[in-house]
């Protein structure tokens, strides 16, 4: 079973932008599904973007759409997370989940990285 493990997390200002990446250590990812959550203190984990295998279907939450951008390469094994024009909201950890089967659901139920800090001050 694929084990995802992300990177990229950081520290920014309101405004700035950051790169997450998802990987798995001695496994492909060119045949799962993968999807970005996040989850806030004292918050539920949410949905954040998802992207089928083949990387030509995407999709996002409203919270998101049109600030960040999942794409995949995979040559390089790896899924990033474009995360433009950040917002103070937008503080979280972020996860990646795979799944064979692309849908949020299967995703919430496949297996999960450790998760990345991401803090944006105001």
């Amino acid at each position: 079973q694929v084990q995802p493990v992300e990177s990229g997390g950081g520290l920014v200002q309101a405004g700035d932008s950051l790169r997450l990446s998802c990987t798995a250590s001695g496994r492909t990812l060119s045949s799962y599904a993968l999807g970005w959550f996040r989850q806030a203190p004292g918050k539920e984990r949410e949905f954040v973007a998802a992207i089928n295998w083949s990387g030509d279907s995407t999709y996002y939450s409203d919270s998101v759409k049109g600030r960040f951008t999942i794409s995949r390469d995979n040559g390089k094994n790896t899924v990033a997370l474009q995360m433009n024009n950040l917002k103070p909201e937008d503080t979280a950890v972020y996860f990646c989940a795979a799944d064979q089967r692309y849908s949020v659901v299967a995703l919430v139920r496949g297996s999960w990285g450790q998760g990345t800090q991401v803090t944006v001050s105001s």
